[in-house]
């Protein structure tokens, strides 16, 4: 598959995408969830660069969020639930990123063994035709209506090469 953008370039996209989506969770208070926005940035660092990249763009995702939350002025009445939180969102984080880095492995991997194989099969000829051949001296007669040797005429129609010796009954007579 073909990336148009380099990889450093992707991340800057990918940490801009996490900062920006930060400011507007932040502004918007926490009435207002912007949890399934951080996907994006996760999953832009998982598809282009790769599944280091998805846990680091997942962990600042995270940390993010939860700096977001603190500035909203949301307050839990415990510290443990809003650690609680962005540990369940760090979690989810991991795991579509982690998943979609697999996925364009896979897909990556796939589309490796398509090409190898269709370029394998281009490679092969076959022949497959009824072939009129004399039943004295073995000889083909061709689609021109001309007659030919039997390893000539294979050779042109395959990528066998032939080599001639004796058989041990040929050899004794």
């Amino acid at each position: 598959m073909k990336k148009d953008l380099p990889t450093w370039l992707w991340a800057l996209i990918a940490i801009l995408c996490v900062l920006c989506i930060g400011a507007i969770d932040s502004a918007t208070g926490f009435e207002l969830n912007f949890f399934v926005f951080y996907f994006l940035p996760v999953s832009i660092a998982a598809w282009y660069i790769g599944t280091g990249a998805s846990l680091w763009m997942s962990v600042l995702s995270a940390m993010v969020w939860f700096g977001a939350d603190a500035m909203s002025g949301h307050s839990h009445s415990m510290n443990f639930y809003a650690v609680w939180n962005t540990t369940v969102r760090l979690v989810s984080f991991i795991a579509i990123g982690g998943s979609l880095s697999r996925i364009r492995r896979l897909l990556v991997h796939q589309r490796k063994l398509a090409e190898d194989l269709e370029r394998s099969l281009s490679e092969i000829k076959v022949l497959e035709t009824f072939l009129p051949i004399c039943s004295q001296c073995k000889k083909i007669r061709n689609q021109e209506g001309c007659w030919q040797q039997l390893e000539e005429y294979i050779s042109e129609h395959s990528n066998t090469l032939f080599s001639h010796g004796y058989c041990p009954e040929c050899a004794e007579k």
